[in-house]
């Protein structure tokens, strides 16, 4: 039977990516916490976010059922232990990124993950592509290229995220339990860490006054967080990897849009020879979408 969802998953898919692009603008607004306080409330509030869905959608026997395999199957909790700290790394440097004016930086790492998970699925999974996406992945490979030749090397954080998921992708898809399950264990797994980065930190006495923080901004961080998260976790499991990758287009071109209209960031003569074949690569997954929708 097939395990993929086109529709579903690809709804999902672009539904992330728009509010991934609101979170980077999201974290400009609880100044004056850190990249590293925010990543660690984001944790706090996503956890009960991530149980309340958990609780809506009928899930608890299964997340149950996981945390006692992760107890006698020590490999499923290495496994779910090596996951969540290569997720909190991705959302740590998320946050961190559009307080140091590195958020341009972190959407060419989204904008070059989608050539690396194309190639980990037709590589590693062995899936086939169309014409349309051998397309989109050409003018994409153009734009990234044109900013290694540019710049001579990717700086840190965008590799940090070209390379940093992929390896989370691939793990993810060897643990067989419901998408939501593992992403709440995930949450709950790097809650201890966030809980002291909070209280050795001093962001507690940061906003101790602070009713509208505790009232709607980190409330609103960990909702935001929680359906953007699940969404993009869930579109991972219902797509195939190439397709998937390909939609992560959608995400650094809203990063890119929130990045200069929002953060006040510029974008060079220089690094639109970077981004507009990637935008055009965009057009042609949009337009690949559109049919695999229609006769997928």
């Amino acid at each position: 039977m097939n395990q993929y969802s086109p529709r579903r998953g690809i709804a999902l898919s672009v539904s992330a990516c728009a509010m991934f692009a609101l979170l980077s603008a999201y974290a400009t607004l609880l100044a004056p916490l850190s990249g590293l306080d925010i990543f660690a409330w984001r944790i706090v509030w996503t956890v009960p976010g991530a149980l309340l869905l958990v609780a809506l959608r009928k899930r608890l026997p299964i997340l149950r059922e996981l945390l006692y395999r992760m107890v006698t199957q020590p490999a499923l909790g290495v496994a779910m232990l090596a996951a969540a700290a290569l997720l909190g790394a991705q959302l740590w440097i998320f946050l961190w990124a559009p307080l140091h004016g590195r958020m341009l930086e972190v959407s060419l790492g989204y904008f070059l993950l989608p050539l690396v998970m194309v190639l980990v699925g037709r590589f590693y999974y062995r899936e086939r592509l169309d014409g349309l996406q051998w397309a989109a992945v050409a003018c994409a490979a153009v734009g990234v290229g044109h900013e290694l030749w540019v710049t001579g090397a990717f700086s840190w954080p965008t590799l940090w995220v070209a390379l940093g998921y992929p390896p989370y992708f691939v793990l993810r898809r060897k643990i067989p339990y419901d998408s939501l399950a593992v992403f709440t264990v995930e949450m709950i797994l790097l809650l201890p860490a966030a809980v002291a980065f909070i209280v050795s930190g001093g962001s507690l006495a940061l906003i101790s006054g602070r009713l509208d923080m505790w009232l709607l901004l980190l409330p609103g961080l960990g909702a935001l967080s929680t359906l953007a998260l699940a969404s993009y976790l869930t579109a991972s499991r219902l797509l195939p990897v190439a397709l998937f990758g390909i939609l992560g287009y959608v995400e650094p071109v809203l990063l890119v849009l929130v990045s200069i209209t929002l953060l006040g960031e510029t974008l060079s003569a220089a690094q639109l020879a970077t981004y507009v074949p990637i935008w055009i690569a965009v057009a042609l997954t949009a337009l690949h979408s559109m049919r695999f929708v229609r006769f997928g």
